[in-house]
């Protein structure tokens, strides 16, 4: 496309490629302004009905007028190429500037402010977005943040109801990189397939707030359906375990945004707007609020097991007890009784702490025994285990020993498991050199240092 002329538009450079076409930076011969021109799919056009829905859509999203909303200028065709144009952002996308770290929590608030009212002004509109990301909100060099492609992810649902498992089956179709990157910011309802509305919007909003304050984004398993169901079902890890200077304000916005519910979740993005500005003065004061202490107890033990909660129950209870019986019945000052208590205490206390490594050892010790498995890893919560021709048995077997070893768990996140097969000389010897070595089978040591000494000078 690069130097033909669509109508009036003059194209220049491709500035990226996603699910719904490639966007091109373009000069407008009569107007003589860079303009940012899609080029749409065919099949997302092709269907006349799907095709009138779409329209309908974007004309009503480009009567939305807003700062924060990238404008768009005109539908077109020319020789049988449907394009938009749109107003072009000269920036940086919120995801390239995470990754460059350029996001302190001062601004992070500030563009979450004006992204949140260009979205409640939308809404209000009845216009919804359906694919708030990271990607899709600019800020441009003079720091104002423009949030891109409203009204055009209907495109990406074929159906009149807006199903999300619709949606869902075109994303398959485009490449993995594009699917991870869409599914990290659905809502739940998106992610089970249901219709969304307004407030599936909030609930990405929440996300990409997240992203700016913690650095990556809540949601991010090995495959898409790993992320759907962290979505769907799993706890969001608070912000504040990850960046020490995030306020407690803002942390409560986040969560209000990303309740599982929609109920639960702001209705109105104003309100969640006018909470960050108030987290906005905190920052700018330097006096914010601490955590409640409700809040601090919770966070101690938010990352307890059912089964860890009972006991840490228990165990409190009887330490208590003790306790209250060795301060009543020693009035004259022995303090024998009680130092037995604190003994016990320490011991139970260990015990509970070091579970997760004892649980660990115990499937590493099982895991071994299967004749498939030559090599075991275990690095930051995650069990990589290396094995030669493994039948469905083993796969069963080593997802039991998993599934086992995080029911005994008393406290902390799941561990998970990656089997790998069919690994050749070089993958074997990168994976030994990995943290984590927990066990290595006898034939494939004895390879890997033969291996090594051939290699040598």
């Amino acid at each position: 496309m690069i130097g033909k002329t669509l109508k009036n538009y003059q194209v220049e450079e491709l500035l990226g490629k996603g699910g719904m076409g490639e966007v091109y930076r373009a000069v407008d011969t009569r107007l003589g302004r860079p303009v940012a021109l899609k080029i749409l799919r065919p099949d997302l056009v092709g269907d006349p009905e799907r095709r009138r829905r779409f329209l309908q859509e974007a004309r009503a999203a480009s009567t939305v007028n807003h700062p924060a909303i990238a404008q768009i200028y005109e539908i077109g065709e020319s020789d049988e190429t449907t394009f938009i144009t749109m107003e072009y952002v000269d920036g940086s996308t919120i995801r390239q500037l995470v990754a460059r770290r350029e996001l302190d929590l001062p601004a992070a608030v500030e563009v979450g402010i004006q992204v949140g009212d260009g979205l409640a002004r939308a809404h209000e509109a009845g216009i919804v977005h359906r694919d708030i990301k990271s990607d899709n909100v600019m800020v441009t060099k003079d720091g104002h943040p423009k949030i891109l492609d409203f009204g055009l992810a209907k495109l990406l649902d074929s159906s009149e109801g807006d199903s999300g498992s619709s949606r869902m089956e075109t994303l398959t179709r485009t490449h993995a990189g594009m699917i991870l990157g869409t599914i990290a910011y659905m809502s739940p309802e998106q992610a089970r397939g249901l219709p969304a509305d307004r407030r599936s919007d909030v609930f990405s909003y929440g996300i990409l707030l997240y992203e700016m304050a913690a650095g990556k984004v809540p949601f991010q398993g090995a495959s898409a359906l790993d992320t759907l169901h962290a979505i769907a079902y799993e706890p969001t890890q608070p912000v504040t375990t990850i960046r020490t200077n995030v306020p407690y304000s803002l942390q409560k916005v986040i969560d209000r945004c990303m309740q599982k519910k929609p109920e639960e979740r702001y209705q109105d993005l104003r309100d969640a707007v006018t909470e960050l500005k108030k987290v906005k003065r905190e920052i700018e004061s330097g006096v914010s609020g601490g955590v409640p202490v409700l809040e601090r107890f919770r966070g101690m033990f938010g990352n307890l097991t059912s089964r860890g909660l009972l006991w840490a129950t228990i165990v409190g209870a009887v330490i208590g007890a003790l306790l209250i019986s060795v301060v009543t019945g020693n009035e004259r000052g022995n303090v024998g009784p009680l130092l037995v208590v604190l003994l016990v205490g320490v011991f139970l206390f260990r015990r509970f702490r070091n579970r997760g490594q004892r649980e660990m050892r115990r499937f590493v010790k099982k895991a071994s025994a299967i004749k498939e498995v030559q090599t075991i890893l275990f690095h930051r919560g995650q069990f990589t285990v290396a094995a030669e021709n493994p039948t469905a048995r083993t796969y069963l077997k080593l997802n039991a020993l998993l599934s086992a070893a995080n029911e005994r768990l008393y406290h902390g996140e799941p561990m998970s498991l990656v089997v790998r097969e069919g690994l050749d000389e070089a993958e074997s010897r990168s994976l030994l050199s990995m943290p984590g070595v927990q066990f290595v089978r006898d034939g494939r040591k004895k390879a890997a240092r033969l291996s090594s000494a051939g290699s040598g000078p």
